[in-house]
Order: C-alpha cells, then sequence, then structure tokens
C-alpha cells in the first residue's frame, strides 16, 4: 500500500497558513476546522509544518499565551515529507522515528496533501479487516475433495 492510496480515500483539501501570519490565527483557523496541523507555505512552497506540538511548545514557553508570536516562530521548519509512491511500511517507520503525527505529502515542490498517523493506522487496520473477511470467504468455501468426510 502507497501514500497515494490513502490520499485517495482521504481526498485533497488542504489547509494551509503562511509563517507571517500571527499564531493565534492559525490557531483559530485550526479550531474551526477541527484539525490537528497546518502546512505553512510560503509563495508557494512548503517552509514548515505547523502542529498542536509546536504550539503546546510555544504556549508554555511565552508563560500560557500566544501573544503576538508569528507562526514562522514556532512551526517545524524541516517537517518530514514523503511523496504519494512512498510505501506506507516506509511512512510508518518514518513517523515513529521522529514521532509525527502528521506528514506532507509532496511531488516534487507541490504539496499534494497532508497524512496523518491516525490515516495511515487507519489504512492499515482496513487493509488488514479486508485481508481477514477474504480468508474467513476461502476457507468457508474451501472445496470438498472426493473421498473427504464432512466436517462435523
Amino acid at each position: 500500500m502507497k501514500v497515494s492510496d490513502i490520499l485517495r480515500v482521504k481526498g485533497s483539501t488542504l489547509y494551509t497558513t503562511s509563517p507571517d501570519r500571527p499564531l493565534a490565527e492559525a490557531l483559530n483557523l485550526m479550531a474551526e476546522m477541527d484539525i490537528g496541523s497546518l502546512v505553512v507555505m510560503d509563495h508557494g512552497h512548503l517552509v514548515g509544518m505547523l502542529t498542536f506540538r509546536e504550539v503546546i511548545s510555544a504556549v508554555v514557553a511565552n508563560g500560557g499565551s500566544v501573544g503576538t508570536t508569528l507562526v514562522r516562530k514556532v512551526m517545524d521548519a524541516a517537517p518530514l515529507t514523503c511523496s504519494p509512491d512512498t510505501e506506507m511500511d516506509e511512512v510508518r517507520r518514518m513517523m515513529l522515528q521522529r514521532h509525527a503525527r502528521y506528514m506532507p505529502v509532496m511531488e516534487g515542490l507541490t504539496l499534494m496533501g497532508v497524512i496523518s498517523f491516525y490515516d495511515v493506522a487507519k489504512a492499515v487496520v482496513d487493509a488488514q479487516d479486508f485481508e481477514n473477511r477474504m480468508l474467513k470467504a476461502y476457507i468457508r468455501d474451501w472445496p470438498v475433495e472426493p473421498g473427504d468426510s464432512p466436517a462435523a
């Protein structure tokens, strides 16, 4: 399974912000849209990622307030990225190593979407459920060979 499979199911809605936007405005957008991250774009290029991890660190460092802080000051300026062709096992390894909950998906310089650890876990569980159903159906429909005694 590849990242493109997740994006196909998830859809193409993207939420971005500018590095020079006030953090308070970015937080309002995140709360309004019920999302845990924003991709930080500047002149059409990925320059960072803003997640609740960075926000919480900034609030604690600023005595419980965001004040006039800009997104640029708190964003992850070197976010982990992948491509649509990246295999799901590799994505899981990458996310676990960096403790990343969100990962922008890039095709060259073009932002294709964002996948979350939840998206990855859901895709794995869905694939396992499908395989489980297929195996159960296969076993249930196992052909009886001539001379075999029927199962009791």
